[in-house]
């Protein structure tokens, strides 16, 4: 275990003792188990489990996924605001992993048990019901998600600390995912429903509901009880009020970089989104090749997998933007792929070619798809720094609320367009998959749209709208000096181009931010660097949270 704990730690380039560096990242990670494995369950097998499992109509499954979405809108800043203003010896964010666990283990099964009900007759008591199921999970998620992303600024509050951590965090998304899917593929096989799901199939999501509920507790609960924060008790709060809360929400906009990345982020979602929703549409009824839905799912996980060390490794080395453009290219081609499969009879040399180009694409896909995701999930973190330096405050549960709101809303609502379109093209969600190509022409077109057309422009917008991204590491490291200085003194001064560097991340003239405001040049508090060219002030900013966290 010593042996491959320490090349783990080489691995992802930590230095000093395995137990302090490496292990607060697992602690904090096990979260990532639930967010990482509920959603992906979610997102293969929700949709088709209503049409298909329960018996609803397509446009009403989306329906339940929109209205959940509109609610997710509304609890989420909620939330937000709630962390960031919580006063606990647990500090302000790790309390709210545990009271969620209740919400998380109940909201899970309830969501893979209709009790009963049936789409076909009783189709409004069936959207009520799962509607509430959806509700509250989403309930759920808010209260796990948010806290746990607006923890990690505060533990990491290092660039490479921070890619670090997200770069286990992905590890733990795995761990979360092939697990959850694994489970879910075991027990459709007991249960006889390896070949196709039927009304008949309620009793193998109904216990694997159960199991991952549990398991997804057990994960978040190892969060809560291991990971330290520092106490918030004596921390001071704005007064609240509605007019408060829309300003919070507004000032984040304020900052040029966030909406760089906002826009990148909506954009990438989207197209993962319309591809995962669509996708087992596009196995069943337009490859006509459901019994290869799991080893496409396996080979996809693999390589989605496969592609951390690249990314890693490319983010250490040339900065999480090139990161992202090198690899990001990979999931355009696997879309494109899927714009030429097509049905063919089982036992053919077309049948066969057919099945090697699913098998490429869904290698190349989730491999280019995972550079633009890890980008995303590594540059979040380092927006709160940027948003502090324009406002003055700490805002890690308001930022992480706009980041997490871009992927549930964003996933929500394309999925509600998805199931518009397939059915606005006259896809039979209910026909038998035995047969030879059931669906009409359009249908299949209405397919083809949502796979791989309408995800491959989303994703070249966000493609392009990365290569334009403007933070970097040192501007990162610079910003983070400045305001620790000015926190210290009151004051801080910065060069010309260091002036430069922040008016193009925070798109306003020093000045007019807090940074800049109420500064005295004759002060002279600048960002003083050692003999390794380190900011002396993070130095003693590091020491200090380090005693605070031993007193926790």
């Amino acid at each position: 275990m010593i042996i491959l704990g320490e090349r783990f730690k080489k691995a992802i380039g930590v230095e000093g003792s395995f137990k302090d560096t490496v292990v607060p990242m697992i602690n904090y990670c096990y979260t990532n188990i639930f967010l990482g494995g509920a959603g992906y369950i979610i997102s293969m097998y929700f949709s088709i489990f209503l049409t298909r499992v329960v018996g609803l109509d397509i446009e009403f499954a989306g329906f339940i996924t929109m209205v959940a979405v509109i609610w997710d809108g509304i609890n989420d800043p909620i939330m937000g605001l709630i962390t960031d203003r919580t006063r606990s010896r647990y500090g302000r964010h790790r309390a709210y992993l545990k009271r969620g666990i209740p919400f998380v283990f109940v909201s899970y099964i309830l969501l893979w048990n209709s009790f009963g009900l049936d789409g076909e007759k009783h189709p409004y008591m069936t959207v009520a019901y799962f509607l509430f199921a959806y509700v509250l999970y989403k309930t759920a998620y808010t209260i796990i998600a948010v806290p746990h992303t607006a923890m990690l600024p505060e533990l990491a509050p290092e660039y490479n600390k921070r890619t670090q951590y997200t770069s286990v965090s992905y590890i733990f998304n795995s761990c979360g995912m092939i697990p959850s899917y694994i489970i879910l593929l075991i027990l459709l096989a007991v249960f006889g429903f390896s070949d196709g799901l039927t009304r008949d199939a309620k009793a193998p999501f109904f216990v694997a509901g159960i199991v991952l509920a549990a398991m997804y507790s057990i994960a978040i609960y190892g969060t809560f009880k291991l990971v330290k924060e520092p106490s918030s008790l004596d921390m001071k709060n704005e007064p609240l009020d509605v007019k408060y809360v829309i300003k919070e929400y507004v000032d984040v906009f304020k900052s040029r970089s966030f909406r760089q990345y906002f826009c990148i982020s909506f954009f990438w979602e989207s197209a993962r989104s319309f591809y995962s929703t669509t996708y087992i549409y596009y196995v069943t009824f337009l490859a006509n090749m459901y019994r290869f839905y799991p080893l496409f799912n396996t080979f996809a996980g693999i390589f989605e997998s496969a592609a951390f060390p690249l990314n890693y490794a490319l983010t250490m080395k040339h900065g999480k933007k090139k990161c992202g453009t090198i690899v990001t290219p990979f999931m355009i081609l696997g879309l494109g792929v899927a714009l030429v499969v097509t049905a063919s009879q089982p036992g053919t040399s077309k049948a066969t070619f057919m099945l090697i180009l699913m098998l490429v694409g869904t290698i190349l896909y989730p491999f280019g798809m995972s550079g633009i995701g890890f980008v995303c999930n590594n540059v979040f973190p380092d927006l709160t720094d940027v948003d502090e330096m324009i406002t003055g405050r700490r805002r890690e549960g308001v930022v992480a609320t706009c980041n997490t709101m871009v992927k549930q809303v964003t996933g929500g609502i394309n999925t509600f367009i998805v199931t518009l379109i397939l059915g606005g093209f006259g896809l039979d969600v209910n026909a038998e998959t035995t047969e030879f190509v059931q669906q009409s022409d359009s249908a299949i077109f209405g397919i083809r749209l949502c796979v791989a057309i309408i995800p491959m422009i989303l994703a070249l917008i966000s493609y392009i709208l990365l290569r334009n991204f403007q933070m970097t590491k040192d501007d990162h490291t610079m910003i983070r000096a400045a305001i620790a200085t000015k926190h210290k003194y009151g004051s801080v001064t910065l060069t010309d181009e260091e002036k430069d560097r922040c008016y193009v991340l925070t798109g306003h003239k020093l000045e007019n931010t807090w940074l800049g405001k109420d500064n005295d040049e004759s002060q002279g508090h600048t960002l003083d660097k050692d003999e390794n060219g380190n900011y002396i002030i993070l130095i003693e900013k590091e020491a200090e949270k380090k005693a605070l966290l031993e007193n926790a």
